[in-house]
């Protein structure tokens, strides 16, 4: 089942177990999907699983933020709200690279582009993210790779 179709199919089941914080979360997901979509190449487009999984995400990023914002400004009700979005966003995104993992993608993806200096990341960075298909956030990826580069 494309992730689009899986966003659609649960949040009919979420109107019909009246969950509400899961429906408002895939609501809101869903108006993103649609956005980017209409951004992409107008209001009949349909995203691909990979630029799908790319728009939550940014909702999942934005909602780590707004964690790290309410925890500084000491408001645990809100913390525990966004935690709750948060996990059910990280439910439609593809299972996480382990650190071993990223580190052996990272390395082969050097050698292969032949990267020996910090001038040549860009190269790297390109050839990294059609490998790892958003199974990593850029930050991480990035650093591995400046880790690697400069080691």
């Amino acid at each position: 089942m494309r992730l689009l179709e899986r966003v659609d199919a649960d949040l009919k089941d979420a109107m019909r177990a009246k969950d509400t914080a899961k429906l408002s979360v895939l609501r809101m997901l869903k108006s993103a999907l649609k956005y980017a979509a209409i951004a992409k190449s107008g209001a009949e487009a349909e995203l691909s699983d990979a630029e799908a999984a790319q728009v939550i995400r940014k909702q999942a990023r934005q909602r780590q933020d707004s964690i790290e914002s309410f925890e500084k400004a000491g408001r645990a009700e809100l913390v525990e709200k966004e935690k709750g979005e948060l996990s059910i966003l990280n439910g439609y995104l593809p299972q996480a690279m382990s650190a071993d993992e990223v580190s052996k993608v990272v390395r082969e993806t050097i050698a292969e582009a032949g990267a020996t200096s910090r001038a040549q990341m860009g190269t790297v960075m390109k050839a990294l993210q059609a490998k790892v298909a958003g199974r990593i956030d850029g930050k991480a990826l990035s650093a591995e790779v400046q880790k690697q580069l400069s080691g």
